[in-house]
């Protein structure tokens, strides 16, 4: 008796098991990546912003004989008229609502803008700077703050 094996083309179970446990490893990786690389485009976003903020705080200086603005009315002013946020040019990475500014404790969306003070670090100093100068202050979503000197 003659007996043929068949020899049929395609993929055993193992193989086919062993390429799904790859594939699925990679997208675990990338759905465990992605959120930190979001969020650090955020806080690049931010840190952008703030530097923004203090180029403009300086313009403003320039065209004002070197006085900065006040908080309240005169920073709302400041926003709207250098800032374009009025038109939605200056929102925060995360919401993409306007930013507030005012001297409270930067928190999510809130820049801190503190005249007459500086940076120290990532804080903002309890000495007083000097009337022309001003530390502007947000908090990042990875950790910690970020904190510019406008002069």
């Amino acid at each position: 008796m003659n007996v043929q094996k068949n020899k049929g083309k395609g993929f055993t179970i193992i193989e086919v098991v062993l390429v799904l446990a790859i594939a699925g490893l990679i997208f675990l990786m990338v759905f465990i990546a992605l959120p930190a690389l979001q969020r650090s485009q955020r806080d690049t976003q931010r840190r952008d912003d703030v530097s923004r903020f203090v180029s403009q705080l300086n313009s403003y200086a320039t065209n004002n004989r070197g006085d900065l603005p006040d908080e309240g009315a005169e920073i709302n002013d400041f926003l709207n008229s250098y800032m374009k946020a009025d038109v939605g040019e200056y929102n925060d990475p995360s919401t993409g609502d306007p930013y507030t500014v005012s001297a409270a404790a930067p928190s999510t969306g809130r820049i801190q803008y503190d005249k007459n003070r500086a940076c120290n670090g990532e804080n903002v100093g309890t000495q007083d700077a000097g009337g022309r100068q001003a530390a502007v202050r947000i908090q990042l979503e990875g950790s910690g703050f970020f904190c510019q000197n406008a002069k």
